[in-house]
C-alpha cells in the first residue's frame, strides 16, 4: 500500500503477523503497551489519541482500541493537519481512516495554520487544536505517543540549553490533560507493536531534515553516543529524566513554600522579599524562589545570566539596580530604613508603567 503524497517516504508496510486467532502467547511489547496505557488512565474515562499516522501514535491507538473494546476506556482520536507538507491532508485522512478501522469514535481531523516553519510554531498550533478537540468531543484527556527514545533526545536538548535540573527532566508523563503512557517503550518496541497489529504507518520525511536540532540529535549525535557509550544510552538518559524530574519537582515545592512565606505585595504590580531571609536559603531553593517571584508578576522565568545578576544584586553589588527582566519587570535592592526598628533590606520586583497601562 502506498500514498501518492509527493514525499520521499510515505508509508512503511507492516508484515501481516497478527496473533493466532486460536490463541498463542501475546508479544511482550504488546502486553507492556496495553498495561502502560491502562495504568496511566482511569477506568471508563473518555480519552482522545493524538494520531499523526506515524508508528508511535498508531501503536498507541491500537493499544487504546484494545481497552476500548474491553470497555475499560472510551477512546476517540484527533488528527492535526499542519498543512506544512504537500498533500498533508492525504496523510491526515489516512490516519483518520486507520483510527476509525480500529473502532475509535469520534475521530476528529483539524487543520491548523502554522505561522512559520519552526517546530515551536507547529507545536503551539497543535496544542491549541488539542484544546479545541477536548471541548468539541467532551473528552478529558489527550494521549500522546512519545517514546523512550523521544525522552532521551529531549534530555540531550535540555543539556544543550544548560538551563538547570528541570531541563534534564525531559517530558512529563502527565501534564494537565496530556498523558504520555509510552515513555518506557522504545521505537523498536513500537515497530513490533505495529507488526503485530498489521498497521501500515507513515514515515514523516521531515524527521531526516538537518535544519531541526532534534533531528541532528537523533540522526547524528545519538548513533555516535551508542557507538561510544553503548546501545543502552537512550534508556540511561530516560532514567536520568525520571530522577531529575523528581528532584526538580521537590525543589520547586520547597521554593513555592518559601515564596509564600516571604512575599509581600505592596500593590498588584509590586512584590517585595526580605533580603536577609533570601540569603539564608540554600542556593538551589533561592534560585527557584527568585524565578517564581519574577514569574508571579507575569514575566518569563529568568535565564541563567539574569538569575546570576539577581544573585549579585542580592548579595551586595555596588549598584542597587534596577535589573531588567523580560516581560517589563524590574528588580531593585531597597536598603533598610534605619529609623524604623526591625527594618530589613528588601528586594523589590515591580512591573514597568508601560505594562501597567
Amino acid at each position: 500500500m502506498t500514498l501518492n503524497c509527493g514525499l520521499p517516504v510515505c508509508l512503511r508496510q507492516a508484515k501481516r503477523r497478527r496473533a493466532n486467532p486460536m490463541g498463542g502467547k501475546l508479544p511482550p511489547v504488546v502486553a507492556a503497551a496495553r498495561k502502560a496505557l491502562s495504568t496511566a488512565t482511569e477506568p471508563g474515562e473518555f480519552v482522545l489519541v493524538a494520531c499523526s499516522g506515524g508508528a508511535d501514535s498508531l501503536a498507541l491507538a491500537a493499544a487504546a482500541a484494545f481497552l476500548n473494546r474491553k470497555k475499560s476506556l472510551r477512546v476517540g482520536a484527533v488528527i492535526i493537519d499542519h498543512q506544512m507538507q504537500q498533500d498533508s491532508h492525504v496523510v491526515a485522512n489516512r490516519a483518520a481512516e486507520q483510527c476509525t478501522d480500529l473502532g475509535l469514535e469520534p475521530v476528529l481531523v483539524l487543520q491548523v495554520e502554522v505561522a512559520n516553519d519552526s517546530e515551536e510554531s507547529a507545536r503551539n498550533a497543535r496544542y491549541a487544536a488539542f484544546e479545541q478537540a477536548l471541548v468539541m468531543s467532551g473528552a478529558t484527556r489527550i494521549l500522546l505517543g512519545h517514546t523512550l527514545d523521544d525522552q532521551a533526545e529531549q534530555v540531550l536538548l535540555g543539556l544543550a540549553r544548560g538551563s538547570g535540573t528541570l531541563s534534564l527532566a525531559g517530558m512529563p508523563a502527565v501534564r494537565g490533560p496530556y498523558l504520555r503512557p509510552f515513555l518506557s517503550l522504545d521505537r523498536t518496541a513500537i515497530e513490533q507493536i505495529c507488526v503485530h497489529e498489521a498497521i501500515d504507518y507513515w514515515v514523516d520525511p521531515t524527521n531526516a531534515a538537518p535544519k531541526y536540532l532534534r533531528n541532528k540529535i537523533r540522526n547524528q549525535l545519538m548513533p555516535v553516543l551508542k557507538d561510544v557509550l553503548g546501545t543502552t544510552i537512550p534508556t540511561s538518559l530516560a532514567r536520568t529524566a525520571i530522577l531529575a524530574r523528581r528532584d526538580a519537582e521537590y525543589l520547586d515545592q520547597l521554593a513555592a513554600t518559601q515564596l509564600a512565606l516571604l512575599e509581600k505585595f505592596t500593590d498588584p504590580t509590586t512584590l517585595v522579599l526580605s533580603i536577609p531571609a533570601l540569603r539564608e536559603l540554600p542556593d538551589a531553593v533561592r534560585g527557584r524562589v527568585l524565578r517564581a517571584a519574577v514569574s508571579k508578576l507575569g514575566a518569563p522565568s529568568p535565564n541563567f545570566e539574569r538569575l546570576e545578576a539577581l544573585e549579585t544584586l542580592l548579595f551586595g553589588s555596588k549598584s542597587a539596580g534596577p535589573i531588567q527582566m523580560d516581560g517589563n519587570v524590574q528588580v531593585f535592592r531597597i536598603p533598610k530604613n534605619r529609623s524604623i526598628r526591625g527594618s530589613v533590606a528588601m528586594l523589590k520586583l515591580t512591573k514597568n508603567a508601560s505594562t501597567r497601562a
